[in-house]
C-alpha cells in the first residue's frame, strides 16, 4: 500500500535555503538543520537547540495536518483571507519584534511546541494558547530598554500593548485579545488567572526554562521544581518523563 507523503517532508519540493545551519548557543558549534526538525541535539555538548525557522505554513492546506499536529491549522485562519495562516503570520511578527534575537526567538517557538502537546490532552482554546505561547515574552525588549531589566514584572506591564497592536494587525477579535492580553500580563507572577489557556501556556514556558534550571543545579531539584510549580496533569507528566525517566 501506497503511503501518502507530505510535500513539506519530500525533498523534491524543496527550495535552497530549506536545509541550513544554526550556531549552538551554548558553545557555538554549528549544527544542519532540515526546515520540517523542530529541534536536534548539538553532538559537541549535548544542548537540545530548536529550529529558528520551524514553520507550520504546509499544514494550512493539507489534508492530513491534523493527523501530523494534533490540530487543524485551517481552524487558526484569520478571518481576513490572507493566504498566511494565523500562525505563521503571529511567527513573522514575533520575529520582527525580537529581531536579531535569536534566544527569544527559540524560547518563544520551543513554549509553542510545547503547548501544542499539553493542548492534545487539555481542554483549551486553540486561537488563544497558540497566540499566547508566541507573545508571552513579546515585551521584553521593552522593558530592558525602559527599565533595563528584563524581569517578569516589567515584561507584564509592556508586553500586552504590544500584543494589542499584533493581534489586530492579524485581525483576531476583541474576546480573544482580552484573554491573550491577561495570560501574557500575568505569566510571571499568576495573579488572579487561571483559565485552562493560562495553566497551559504556565506549564509549557516552566517545561522550556526547567532545561537551563537542569544544566544549573542538575537533577537534584527538578522533581521539587515540577511538582510545586506545574499547574496541569499532561505538564507534570511530560515534564517527568522529559527530566527525570532513567534511560535504558
Amino acid at each position: 500500500m501506497n503511503k501518502t507523503v507530505c510535500p513539506g517532508q519530500d525533498t523534491r519540493f524543496w527550495r535552497p535555503g530549506d536545509i541550513f545551519e544554526v550556531t549552538c548557543g551554548a558553545c557555538g558549534a554549528t549544527i544542519e538543520f532540515f526546515k520540517d526538525e523542530a529541534h536536534r541535539r548539538c553532538r559537541k555538548c549535548g544542548n537540545r537547540v530548536q529550529n529558528p525557522k520551524l514553520s507550520m505554513g504546509c499544514a494550512q492546506w493539507c489534508e492530513h495536518a491534523k493527523e501530523c499536529l494534533g490540530f487543524d491549522p485551517k481552524d487558526m485562519k484569520a478571518e481576513d483571507g490572507f493566504e498566511a495562516s494565523l500562525v505563521d503570520k503571529l511567527i513573522e511578527a514575533m520575529k520582527k519584534e525580537f529581531g536579531s534575537d535569536q534566544k527569544r526567538i527559540t524560547h518563544a517557538l520551543m513554549v509553542l511546541e510545547k503547548a501544542q502537546e499539553i493542548l492534545r490532552k487539555e481542554r483549551g482554546d486553540p486561537r488563544v494558547t497558540f497566540t499566547a505561547a508566541l507573545l508571552h515574552d513579546i515585551g521584553i525588549r521593552k522593558a530592558e530598554r525602559k527599565y533595563g531589566s528584563s524581569a517578569g514584572k516589567y515584561q507584564e506591564i509592556e508586553g500586552p500593548p504590544i500584543a494589542k497592536g499584533i493581534m489586530k494587525e492579524v485581525g483576531l477579535e476583541d474576546d480573544t485579545i482580552e484573554r491573550v492580553n491577561e495570560i501574557i500580563a500575568n505569566h510571571h507572577s499568576a495573579r488572579g488567572v487561571d483559565t485552562p489557556e493560562f495553566r497551559i501556556i504556565w506549564d509549557a514556558d516552566n517545561i522550556v526554562n526547567l532545561a537551563d534550571e537542569e544544566e544549573k543545579d542538575g537533577r537534584g531539584r527538578i522533581g521539587e521544581i515540577i511538582e510545586k510549580t506545574l499547574k496541569t496533569k499532561t505538564g507534570k507528566k511530560m515534564a517527568l518523563e522529559m527530566f527525570l525517566k532513567e534511560e535504558g
